[in-house]
């Protein structure tokens, strides 16, 4: 690794006209790390406005000493953009995020000790023959990274040790900076996560003891978070570490609800260990799908019955999607990611059954689901197995039914994909558009599914005009009775299979 060419033409330019510069924080720790930095940041002691000298093009909107300098392509183009920040000490954050007073400085040691964590606290910089400005008397070689040759290491707290020794530790008094920023207790997670490191003691105590200061953080910050938590190869640990420090009954208080609530005969751990063992064993890398590992039985506890002394969930799976709706919408994830964790979770307890399930009813599953979702619901499932302490991920029917989805799954699923539509409806028919249409449309899509075969022009124009003698109300009625998926059979099958009634 090495640091980028844009990133050194800036450090030589401000060196140039004799400022300070260093590449600072996360891209620092990177390098050391030996990975790819996703982004360069900058500080010097150069002010905002003789920065703007420096660099014409560059944009200062902002009360932070934040300089945005776009770096373009040939064409002229955006490629990418690095931030330049006047070194900076801040004080004061009666919001528990933002500073009250921020001040410009003119050595790197304060604006370093003002950062969260010792990993993140370290400035770098190549070393010119001669020297542009200054050298500190710290300066050290970057062994084992080509291309960087001499550099000089800016360490004040240790951050080279606890990469070493794989540990997150706050800068200076981790309570002090958590009161600053209440974030960064979520952040010391996921480096833990992202990273594999482990949380220094002093640190879990001083969360543990602030937990409480996340509800000064919007919900969008806590939603990045968590889905890079999520995203990451330690979702589980993460997730656990939330819960021990005692953040996740700020985040997902419905996920936390729980904690010693046992199930019945087919569980032998409660429902926060199964959701948090499903997001475990969870073999799909997508944060979406582990989001819904972690969600498919959070309604577990408000939906828990006893019929004759045994423990029934029913109708969890739809009480289920709703809370998961209400937990993304309260943390303001996209519509689309609601979309697709709360299909997940509505679905999860699908029936499949090798003897009795037929190519239509798979078909009918895709079109409630969607095509992306086939191999998701897969992994939820197993999710689901693995969590509940069942010794075999994948048991034949499921195989089964991955090759039934493989077969069928260009089968047509919703109307678009009929060789008929509207237009050729109104002129075969001859009639003004209208909601007979759509219903026409509709049983034709239904008996499709039954039989792909049908989907061809001349037969569906022959049973459109059959169709089309019916009145609307009578053709709603087939529609609805053909499309509803034998909902009642289904649920029958359903509660034999998990134990309710």
């Amino acid at each position: 690794m090495k640091i980028s060419e844009e990133a050194i033409k800036v450090l030589r330019l401000l060196e140039k006209n004799k400022f300070e510069a260093y590449v600072v924080g996360g891209c620092v720790r990177d390098l050391l790390l030996g990975n790819e930095p996703k982004d360069w940041d900058i500080t010097t002691n150069a002010r905002p406005e003789q920065m703007l000298k420096i660099f014409p093009e560059a944009k200062y909107e902002n009360v932070f000493g934040t300089v945005i300098l776009p770096i373009k392509n040939k064409d002229g183009q955006t490629e990418q953009v690095l931030e330049i920040t006047t070194y900076r000490s801040e004080q004061g954050y009666s919001d528990r995020r933002h500073p009250d007073e921020i001040k410009f400085e003119d050595e790197l040691d304060k604006d370093l000790e003002r950062r969260d964590f010792t990993i993140n606290a370290m400035a770098l910089r190549p070393l010119h023959s001669p020297p542009l400005v200054k050298e500190r008397k710290n300066k050290a070689p970057l062994l084992g990274k080509e291309g960087l040759g001499e550099v000089e290491i800016v360490d004040f707290f240790g951050g080279q040790k606890d990469l070493k020794k794989k540990i997150i530790r706050s800068v200076g008094e981790p309570a002090d900076r958590f009161k600053e920023d209440a974030l960064r207790m979520m952040r010391a997670i996921r480096f833990s996560c992202q990273l594999n490191f482990v949380i220094e003691d002093k640190t879990k105590r001083a969360i543990t003891k602030l937990a409480g200061s996340l509800k000064f953080v919007s919900q969008e910050r806590i939603r990045d978070e968590l889905i890079k938590i999520l995203d990451s190869n330690k979702a589980y640990e993460g997730i656990m570490l939330l819960y021990e420090l005692k953040l996740l009954q700020y985040i997902l208080p419905e996920v936390e609800r729980g904690v010693g609530v046992d199930q019945n005969r087919h569980h032998t751990y409660t429902v926060f260990k199964h959701l948090v063992l499903s997001l475990r064993y969870c073999p799909s890398k997508n944060w979406r799908v582990k989001l819904a590992s972690l969600l498919h039985d959070v309604a577990k506890p408000q939906t828990k019955k006893f019929i004759k002394g045994d423990a029934t969930f029913y109708n969890h799976d739809v009480v289920g999607a709703k809370i998961s709706q209400k937990i993304m919408k309260r943390l303001r994830f996209s519509n689309d990611d609601i979309e697709q964790v709360t299909t997940l979770v509505r679905n999860h307890m699908f029936y499949y059954n090798v003897d009795e399930v037929t190519e239509s009813s798979v078909r009918r599953l895709i079109r409630k689901v969607g095509v992306k979702n086939l191999k998701h619901l897969i992994d939820l499932r197993i999710a689901d197995r693995l969590g509940s302490g069942v010794p075999k991920a994948k048991p034949y029917k499921l195989r089964h039914l991955e090759y039934i989805m493989e077969k069928v799954q260009n089968d047509p699923v919703s109307v678009k994909m009929l060789k008929i539509n509207g237009d050729d409806l109104i002129k075969l028919l001859k009639i003004e558009p209208s909601p007979k249409i759509g219903t026409i449309l509709d049983v034709l899509l239904s008996e499709v599914i039954e039989d792909p075969e049908l989907n061809d022009k001349k037969i569906l124009e022959k049973r459109s005009v059959e169709l089309n003698k019916l009145e609307l109300k009578e053709l709603r009625e087939q529609a609805k009775e053909k499309i509803e998926d034998k909902k009642t059979d289904d649920d029958m099958e359903l509660k034999k299979e998990f134990w309710v009634k």
